[in-house]
């Protein structure tokens, strides 16, 4: 005598956890968001076209639309592997892309650049090298928690990137900075990848020192502040940074470090007297460095005396900042329109002052929806860091996404005058293989997080 099957119940987690869980109707949002980007990419390419030589040719269209294959490529591989990560990051990443191609081939119509000579090509290619990249991420790793295994790993990596311009064979000096290393046709920024691993090593360190670090010292005007001997790793950063400026003659990038793990031994500690010994710390160098350092001192005063005719005819002058702030303040509140302007007349427009290029022809209008999108970019990746319940996801997650804020007031910062001019990039914008290539290895691992944290069971009070 055969007995029927026994229907079960399915299975559920425990009492008080519930298991966070996106809808597939995101990747379709994705999807829809993927598609209005890629024809926003494709029309600014022919309004730059239609602005500078009248007429649209639709070749360069499409070369540009293998970009697009390779981003949906990425959409199908977090549809396979990644379903509940978080669908407004690619997108975001992939229009302030695009719309970074189409401002640098207007400045090559402009110059007359064409073929392999175009910068726009080559940025292209490299935004494929990048993409591609950034999918290999996604399928590799498939829970961010195992980066917390190289934690020291990562801090090897990122010495030897940090080493590899001052080597006398490979490393290369271009305007002034010895951050490039260049074999044969090849040239390479190698500190733009060095500030992942830089993220990776910060995550694991403080997740191991938290309780030292926040719980121990002694107080001083209500704050706490570390013993003598724990001040080591922020020496150390500090002594880094330093050493930066000196020897690579890269302000910016010093900056960009230092206030990285500044900011996570905050998020780590919760202790605000790591902020003021951090910026005091830094603050005491800049001024060391101005006072010793011929081109810092030169880059203060460039910043604080722009407009003065010694100082704007100079070689290394201030000629270049005048010229980007004429530039912006000639785009007006709606901007000249796309290959209307004469971005082309500022210096490095391509790189450097790609934003001021974008609101000659874009106006203020358009320079608030770009920094819009990067507020939206930036904030995504915050949410995704403090809604994960392991310490490592948290500090990454932050970090990663500090990196890109950071970058951008530096940069941004710079082209404005709000800061001094530094020599660092505008993500995903500016001509430039090497910032692509990390900016979008940042982009796949935001994404890994917020997948694995989404899938992770919360407890519900």
């Amino acid at each position: 005598m055969t007995t029927a099957p026994v229907a079960t119940a399915p299975e559920t987690p425990p009492k008080g956890i519930r298991r966070i869980r996106v809808p597939q109707k995101l990747r379709n949002l994705e999807l829809f968001l993927l598609l209005f980007v890629c024809g926003v990419n494709a029309l600014s390419v022919v309004l730059v076209q239609l602005g500078a030589l009248g007429v649209a040719d639709f070749t360069v269209v499409t070369i540009g639309a293998g970009l697009a294959v390779l981003v949906l490529g990425l959409h199908v591989a977090l549809r396979i592997v990644a379903t509940n990560a978080d669908p407004f990051i690619l997108p975001i990443a992939a229009l302030l892309n695009g719309l970074g191609i189409a401002m640098i081939y207007r400045i090559d119509i402009a110059e007359n650049l064409t073929g392999w000579e175009s910068t726009a090509l080559r940025q292209v290619v490299w935004s494929g090298i990048a993409i591609a990249l950034a999918i290999a991420v996604i399928l590799v790793i498939r829970n961010h928690r195992v980066l917390q295994r190289y934690t020291y790993i990562a801090m090897l990596v990122a010495a030897v990137l940090l080493l590899l311009p001052m080597l006398p064979v490979i490393g290369q000096e271009i305007y002034g900075a010895r951050v490039w290393i260049h074999i044969g046709a090849f040239s390479f920024q190698p500190g733009e990848v060095a500030k992942i691993a830089l993220a990776v090593f910060f995550a694991g360190y403080l997740v191991s020192r938290r309780d030292s670090l926040s719980m121990v010292g002694r107080k001083v005007l209500g704050m706490r502040f570390p013993r003598a001997r724990d001040l080591g790793p922020i020496l150390v950063l500090w002594a880094l940074s330093m050493a930066i400026i000196i020897f690579q003659r890269d302000l910016g990038t010093a900056l960009l470090y230092f206030g990285l793990f500044v900011v996570m031994i905050y998020v780590a500690t919760g202790r605000a007297s790591w902020v003021v010994l951090g910026v005091g710390l830094f603050l005491v160098g800049a001024v060391i460095a101005g006072q010793v350092l011929v081109y810092v001192n030169d880059r203060f005063t460039n910043w604080l005396d722009a407009f003065n005719p010694e100082h704007y005819d100079a070689v290394g002058g201030s000629y270049q900042l005048v010229q980007g702030l004429f530039g912006l303040a000639n785009g007006g509140l709606i901007g000249t329109g796309l290959g209307r302007g004469r971005p082309d007349i500022t210096p490095l427009a391509q790189s450097d002052y790609i934003f001021a290029s974008l609101g000659e022809e874009l106006g203020l209008a358009g320079v608030f929806a770009v920094l819009a999108l990067y507020l939206l970019f930036i904030s995504r990746g915050f949410r995704i860091s403090f809604a994960g319940q392991d310490d490592f996801g948290r500090l990454l997650g932050v970090g990663l996404s500090f990196t890109v804020a950071l970058q951008c007031f530096i940069v941004i910062g710079g082209v404005t005058r709000v800061i001094p001019l530094t020599g660092l990039t505008t993500p995903f914008m500016a001509a430039g293989g090497s910032s692509l290539v990390a900016n979008w290895i940042i982009v796949a691992l935001l994404l890994r997080l917020s997948d694995t944290v989404r899938n992770q069971p919360r407890l519900v009070i």
